[in-house]
């Protein structure tokens, strides 16, 4: 394991994160919203839509977000641990939270936003992270630790759900 605070994944290991992304979450990419979600969300996932921070001229309420995640993330995981940010059919990375994103310290790779495409956050053993689609605009994260540390905050932030484990919930 590398001591530095970011490094990307190596061929082997980009295709085995993958690999097993897909199989675990039966990861399936389209544009269709007929076939959206892309994946097969946890039991313990609540999703949200991002259209709420397209209203956001100065990214006031999309940099609380970022951060909420991003502290949420750091959180739920021990000191030492690694984190994979991935960034769909392009450089993914793995990197250590609580080594990042501070003053002088490397910044967060990736965001929890999905900035044209999907971009993913998982634990090392995947219980936790979250899942952004860019194209139907939403994050689902997911792990119930990270929700309970998150989901008030994110509500306020994006407003009410969209899903709840995988579930569409009724407009209000």
């Amino acid at each position: 394991m590398t001591s530095d605070p970011v490094t990307e994944l190596s061929e082997a290991e980009y295709r085995s994160v993958w690999d097993r992304f897909y199989r675990e979450f039966a990861f399936s990419p389209s544009v269709n919203p007929a076939k959206w979600p892309a994946i097969k969300e946890p039991a313990d996932s609540v999703t949200w839509s991002l259209t709420s921070l397209d209203e956001d001229p100065s990214y006031t309420r999309l940099d609380r977000f970022v951060a909420v995640v991003e502290h949420g993330l750091t959180a739920c995981v021990e000191p030492e641990a690694r984190l994979f940010a991935l960034d769909w059919q392009h450089i993914s990375y793995s990197f250590a939270p609580h080594r990042v994103g501070g003053h002088g310290q490397e910044p967060w790779p990736l965001s929890p936003y999905p900035d044209g495409d999907y971009y993913i956050y998982l634990s090392g053993d995947f219980r936790l992270g979250s899942f952004g689609h860019p194209w139907e605009s939403s994050v689902c994260l997911f792990g119930q630790e990270l929700l309970d540390t998150v989901a008030a905050e994110v509500e306020d932030v994006l407003g009410p759900p969209l899903r709840r484990a995988g579930r569409s919930l009724p407009v209000t």
